[in-house]
This record gives structure tokens, sequence and C-alpha cells, in this order.
């Protein structure tokens, strides 16, 4: 082999190339997603190359409500809204998902129809599966199966949670309980916050309250200085402080 030949070989191996350094954070994305958990990176590479990568743009159906399961996405980047629509048209917003999550957890059982409908907040990098090929992927990795029981069962626990809160507690207290989650689950630090991309609308959907009274709660927090509402986002500069005066003003 030549020097020239030797260099080149020398350049490709010290330089991935972008396919390889896409697979390699496709592999880090899945080692950090509660659904992969204990699989092992040299399976995570097989189940990589039976995917494809997405982008989806800002405000982009991903699936609606009552369409076939066709697909499964794995967020890298981004975040994704469940809602849910009742029969006399109402919108309710159920689950916000970001980066290392999947968008609706995935089943065995075939021919499913999605309960919800999932749409894209800003630009997201996605991971995406076709819905027959990962069944198989189900069917040779059982631990995926019990990563989603586990997923399920906290899923759950957060709906018994919210169903509580909702019952029992006044908006101001729901209010603050939700910034404070969803600044752990999808939150962006900025500005010395945490911010919190939903518009008052959006809270108001996932609390069961009106947009008049989030609108209310909020500017009256932000003028506090505990919060700074933005057109459709909130900074949550202190969770414990914004809890403490939830709790302060019942």
């Amino acid at each position: 082999m030549s020097s020239l030949q030797l260099l080149d070989a020398s350049l490709r191996t010290s330089h991935p190339s972008r396919a390889e350094s896409e697979t390699a954070g496709h592999i880090v994305l899945m080692g950090n997603s509660a659904l992969f958990a204990g699989i092992p990176p040299a399976q995570c590479r097989e189940i990589v190359a039976a995917g494809r990568p997405r982008v989806f743009a800002p405000d982009e159906i991903l699936f609606m409500q009552g369409h076939p399961v066709r697909s499964h996405v794995l967020i890298q980047s981004g975040s994704i809204k469940i809602t849910q629509v009742s029969e006399a048209g109402r919108e309710v917003l159920l689950w916000m998902n970001g980066p290392g999550e999947p968008v609706g957890i995935p089943n065995e059982a075939p021919g499913r129809r999605h309960a919800c409908s999932a749409r894209a907040m800003q630009r997201c990098h996605a991971l995406t599966w076709e819905d027959s090929r990962f069944q198989t992927i189900m069917g040779r990795h059982p631990q995926i199966g019990i990563n989603i029981n586990r997923m399920l069962a906290l899923q759950l626990a957060e709906l018994e949670q919210r169903f509580r809160e909702i019952a029992t507690e006044k908006v101001a207290a729901r209010l603050s309980f939700a910034l404070v989650r969803l600044a752990s689950q999808i939150g962006t630090p900025i500005f010395g916050g945490i911010e919190v991309s939903l518009s008052r609308l959006e809270l108001a959907q996932m609390i069961g309250t009106t947009l008049f009274t989030v609108s209310r709660i909020l500017s009256k927090w932000g003028e506090e200085g505990l919060i700074a509402p933005r057109r459709d986002a909130v900074i949550v500069y202190d969770p414990g402080r914004l809890l403490l005066a939830a709790a302060e003003a019942e």
C-alpha cells in the first residue's frame, strides 16, 4: 500500500463518516431512553439499522387520533405534544414528549389505532421504525417489553397524580405542579431559568381550566418575579418558590 493510500485510510479512521456519526448518535440516544434500557450497544446498532432518521417541521402532525398505527418514533431533539379530542370537539393536552422519549408507548397488538394525536412543537429530529419492523424487534428483544411495562406503570402513576390534583387542588396549585413537572420533562435552561414551551391555552387544556384563569395567574406570578410569561412559553425561575407561592395563595 502506498503512503497516499495509508494516509487516506488513516483519515477515514480518524474522521468517521457522517453516516457513522449519525449511527453513533442514535445509539447514544437509545442508551438514554427508558424504552431501550438494558439493550447492549451491539444490539442497539442492529435496531438503529432497522429504522430511519426523520425531521419533523414545527406544527407537523405525526399521527392523528383514530388512524392506524403505522410507525414508531423516538425523539432525538425538540418536543411533541400528545392531544385527544372529545366527541364534542374539545381538545385536551395529555402529554409532552421530549428527547429520549417515544411518541406514544408501543405495544405488541397489531392493527391498532391511535387513541391520541401527536404534533411537533418545534423542529424535531427523530428515529423512526415502521410498525411491522418494530413488532419484529420487540419479538427479538424481550427487554423492550419489560421496559414498556415499566413505562406504562410510571405513566399510570402520573395520571393518577394529575387526576388527584384536578379533583382536590385549586387552579393555582395545579398550574404550579404542571409547570414544575414540565420544566423537568421538557424544559430548556434559559435566562437564569427553565423555559417551558407551551402557550397559555395549552396549559389550560392540560390542567382543566380556562385560558383567562391561566393568564391571570401567570400575570400575577410574573409581577412577583417567580416566572417570566412569554407569548408561547413560560420561564420558571425557581420551581421551589413557585410551588410555595401557589400553596400560600390557597
